[in-house]
């Protein structure tokens, strides 16, 4: 009891416990505060410095890797791909791209991305560095355009960017040949620029290639440029020799275009931007002078016209004045015989000037005027000239231009000696006269010879020649010989017994004397029988020798006019010439 009430009075004696808020600040919050305020820190300049995001659409994925891959501009790191997906109709992969901050304003509409690999191009090899360091994302960024955010990537790289300074042209050509992206651009043999793109113009049944040529050579493209086409080597054989034409090996090997002005042609106003020129096939044709004004004639002709080909030229001395235009086969049931009409298209834009009957010089505006009025009543001016040249001997004539080519062109001259003709209708074209051509000629008048020398009684000749021969052959001549020498001996004996009995001379000699007087007389008359001069020997001998002489006269003569005019021996005399 005693214990109980000592504890109880010991517990009323106790102090009652008083409980204090500390406020003070505990140091160990200051870690987490710390890596708080740098993570806050980090994030804020994570976001103040992310750019946009955006997604790029391929065909294909070939060398592209989420997290390696770079987008870069001027070989400067501007984004990273960050995935790498399937499009929804698996027809492509979708690439998700963060750029870096700024580079917002300039992804729109215009901007162009496309994937840099190791390519070998019309000329040129590029993107060898990623053979290394890997495929990555190039950009060509324009700030012109609607803003966007979804693109579709290029599977060629683009041929040019937007930040290089020159100028853009188009060409207008009938075929791409071997012309491609990336062709070259030449001026006086340098690469000024380069085809960045070509379609075909349904209307107009016509390529059209887009060209760009960089500054400052975009200035020296005025009104007045010709282009044409440098692809390959331009060979060419004609009646002025070989010709071979090329830019440079890469030309060659991939095509080229070159520009410049004709020659003697002054520059004339700067082209515009976008302007388009036509494109010839080389150089030659880009120098010659486009014509408008076109006559058409028919030239009839009855020989091969192998080597006439359309746009074989149609000359006047030399001076080309049109072309040939087609050819074709005719077959005359009534003649049985083929004829071929060639139709040609004269120029006369290209003569200086058409002087009328009354001596009147007419401009091309005016003989336009007289074309169309020939059109329409077939009496114009050019017809009624050509009618009257027609009169004084013109032709048209097919000759050679070239003969290691046997290209033929058509040549109109003058051949006075001929009959009068006149020019005819057939259809709506009037009908020029011909004549043949001079190889042609050449052969009937070879032809002509070996009929003559074919006439030449040859085999009579002969037996004639084989007649007097045999006369000479029959001659006795050693028969003669002897009779010469017995008459010469009893000649010989005779004038020896003169002599003895010159020097007496009496009743009993003088008849021994006109004995032998005689006897002489009858040796002279058997000396003149075989040598006389109307022997049979001497008949003969001056018969075969007037032959001979005749002949060798004949043949004397011959030689001398062939020494004077050897081509005799192909064309025949002057007087034989038709």
């Amino acid at each position: 009891m005693s214990e109980g009430n000592s504890e109880m009075k010991h517990a009323e004696e106790a102090p009652e416990a008083q409980i204090q808020t500390k406020r003070s600040f505990s140091i160990i919050w200051v870690v987490p505060i710390i890596a708080l305020l740098i993570g806050g820190g980090l994030i804020f300049k994570a976001q103040s410095t992310k750019g946009p995001t955006i997604t790029i659409t391929f065909n294909n994925a070939d060398g592209i890797t989420a997290g390696k891959t770079k987008v870069k501009f001027k070989d400067v790191e501007i984004g990273e791909v960050t995935e790498v997906d399937l499009g929804e109709d698996l027809s492509g992969v979708v690439l998700t791209v963060e750029l870096n901050k700024g580079t917002k304003s300039y992804l729109t509409e215009n901007t162009r991305f496309w994937v840099v690999r190791a390519r070998i191009g019309a000329g040129e090899v590029s993107g060898l560095g990623t053979l290394f360091s890997g495929a990555y994302i190039g950009i060509d960024p324009s700030s012109k355009g609607k803003k966007q955010d979804a693109f579709k990537g290029l599977e060629i790289p683009p041929i040019l960017t937007e930040d290089l300074p020159g100028g853009n042209f188009t060409l207008k050509a009938t075929e791409l040949n071997s012309l491609d992206l990336g062709s070259p651009i030449y001026y006086r043999g340098i690469k000024v620029g380069q085809v960045v793109a070509y379609h075909f113009d349904h209307e107009a049944e016509a390529v059209l290639l887009d060209i760009f040529i960089k500054a400052p050579f975009h200035e020296k493209v005025f009104q007045n440029t010709h282009f044409w086409s440098a692809s390959g080597i331009d060979f060419s054989m004609d009646d002025n020799g070989i010709k071979v034409d090329t830019q440079s090996l890469v030309s060659i090997m991939t095509g080229g275009v070159a520009f410049g002005l004709s020659r003697g042609d002054l520059p004339e106003k700067a082209a515009d931007d976008g302007e388009t020129f036509t494109l010839f096939p080389n150089r030659e044709s880009s120098n010659e002078k486009v014509f408008t004004i076109k006559r058409h004639y028919l030239m009839y002709f009855n020989q091969s016209i192998r080597g006439l080909a359309a746009g074989a030229p149609v000359e006047i001395m030399g001076v080309k004045i049109g072309e040939v235009v087609s050819t074709k086969l005719l077959f005359d049931e009534n003649k049985q015989n083929f004829t071929i009409p060639v139709l040609v298209a004269i120029e006369p834009e290209r003569l200086s000037g058409l002087v009328t009957s009354q001596g009147e010089l007419l401009e091309n505006d005016q003989l336009e005027h007289e074309l169309q009025s020939e059109v329409q009543n077939k009496e114009g001016t050019l017809l009624i000239q050509t009618t009257k040249l027609v009169e004084k001997g013109f032709r048209a004539q097919l000759k050679t231009g070239s003969l290691v080519t046997g290209q033929l062109y058509i040549d109109l001259d003058y051949y006075p000696k001929l009959p009068s003709a006149t020019i005819t209708m057939e259809g709506e074209y009037p009908v020029f006269p011909t004549i043949a051509a001079p190889l042609n000629r050449i052969g009937q008048r070879v032809d002509n010879i070996l009929k003559k020398i074919e006439s030449i009684p040859l085999d009579e000749i002969g037996q004639n020649i084989n007649h007097i021969l045999k006369k000479i052959d029959n001659i006795p001549i050693a028969e003669i010989g002897n009779n010469m020498q017995v008459a010469v001996a009893s000649l010989t004996k005779t004038l020896n017994e003169l002599k003895a009995l010159s020097g007496n001379i009496n009743q009993e000699t003088m008849p021994k004397v006109n004995e032998l007087l005689g006897q002489l007389e009858s040796a002279i008359n058997g000396i003149n029988s075989t040598l006389g001069p109307d022997s049979a020997l001497n008949y003969n001998a001056r018969t075969v020798t007037d032959e001979l002489s005749l002949s060798i006269r004949s043949m004397r003569s011959l030689l001398e006019y062939l020494e004077k005019d050897p081509q005799a021996l192909i064309f025949g005399k002057e007087g034989d010439q038709k």
